[in-house]
């Protein structure tokens, strides 16, 4: 049998027990449109969540990901966890970007000196992903793409991190449909490899990253492949797929120490390592989410006071509650736990 499929039905199979008990699980936060892939950040003392997209595009699924064919963006926020939850309508939209063909992935976004950016995916005319930034003066948009995509980026899922120096940096990158493979020489191989590397002795496609500019619209350096390795200090290997990297960055920082989370992709999980650096290298530290119903896993992590003031840590991600789809999914949000030692708990969807 198709293991991802096995996995997905036992997802939901699990799911329909956990309702029929009356045991407690986190409802999507909307369901008038799917949305998926949510980088959630507080801004101006509100949440702002900017997820993908889903629609149903009549498009073929393929291994490359050609039926998640999203066309726009919208912003949600909320007051505080539990809230409700506002959609903030079209934020931008395909036909307004003037370099990209198709396919809006999953995007991030960010704040400098009153202005907000929004960092997205995108295929240019050549079908090779890029990323964008538009701009906006308020989190909810809308947004003005930039006439072209980021000199020098490439594959997908942006997410970008303010250090407390206020320096900026963009991880990203996605293998498979996400083309990162394809990037191994420093130049695009159209007739390159559809999955990975291909060799599961050798290290992992790595993960990308950069330091951003001061304006927050270009890459300030060279990127920089992120070392990702195991607790003995050797190298993650692409055939580890329960902890190699496959899609989905983020970063956060936590006690002075930085936590760089990410998905394994075919093995559904969200696993996590640290370092003392921005730019690594980092130590897999285990997982933090064992698989969602549905295919990907995608996600954020951010510090958000509740009602009472209290900071907490919560995780936003996505499932396939609604709909049972994989490429029509909804956003959730659940309290992300620590033991003592910075050590994030495991969470169980």
């Amino acid at each position: 049998m198709n293991i991802p499929k096995f996995r997905f039905l036992c997802g939901l199979f699990l799911l329909t027990i956990g309702y029929s008990y009356g045991q407690s699980a986190p409802q999507p936060l909307v369901s008038h449109i799917y949305t998926a892939d949510p980088s959630a950040h507080v801004f101006e003392g509100k949440i702002y969540i900017y997820p993908s997209h889903d629609i149903e595009a009549h498009v073929a699924e393929d291994d490359e990901g050609g039926h998640f064919n999203m066309q726009d963006y919208h912003i949600l926020s909320m007051k505080h966890i539990g809230g409700k939850v506002t959609d903030h309508g079209m934020a931008l939209a395909l036909q307004d970007i003037p370099w990209a063909g198709r396919q809006l992935w999953a995007p991030d976004a960010a704040t400098k000196n009153g202005t907000y950016y929004l960092y997205f995916p995108a295929k240019d005319q050549d079908d090779v992903f890029r990323i964008g930034v538009a701009t906006s003066t308020s989190p909810s948009g809308p947004f003005k793409a930039e006439p072209k995509p980021i000199e020098g980026s490439y594959s997908i899922d942006p997410a970008v991190f303010t250090d407390t120096d206020g320096s900026s940096y963009m991880y990203f990158g996605g293998i498979w449909g996400g083309q990162l493979q394809r990037w191994e020489t420093g130049q695009y191989e159209a007739g390159g490899s559809k999955t990975d590397l291909e060799n599961d002795q050798a290290p992992a496609i790595a993960p990308r990253m950069v330091r951003l500019t001061v304006d927050m619209k270009q890459f300030a350096e060279p990127v920089r492949k992120i070392v990702l390795l195991d607790p003995e200090g050797r190298p993650l290997l692409g055939g580890d797929h329960d902890r190699r990297f496959f899609e989905g960055a983020w970063m956060h920082k936590y006690q002075d120490k930085y936590y760089f989370s990410y998905s394994t992709g075919d093995t559904h999980l969200l696993a996590y390592a640290t370092s003392d650096s921005p730019y690594g290298p980092f130590t897999y530290q285990g997982v933090l989410m064992e698989p969602v119903t549905g295919w990907t896993t995608h996600h954020s992590i951010v510090e958000i006071k509740d009602k009472k003031k209290e900071s907490k840590w919560y995780i936003f991600y996505h499932d396939v509650q609604l709909s049972g789809k994989t490429h029509l999914r909804n956003v959730k949000v659940r309290e992300l736990k620590r033991n003592p030692d910075g050590s994030i708990q495991t969470i169980n969807p």
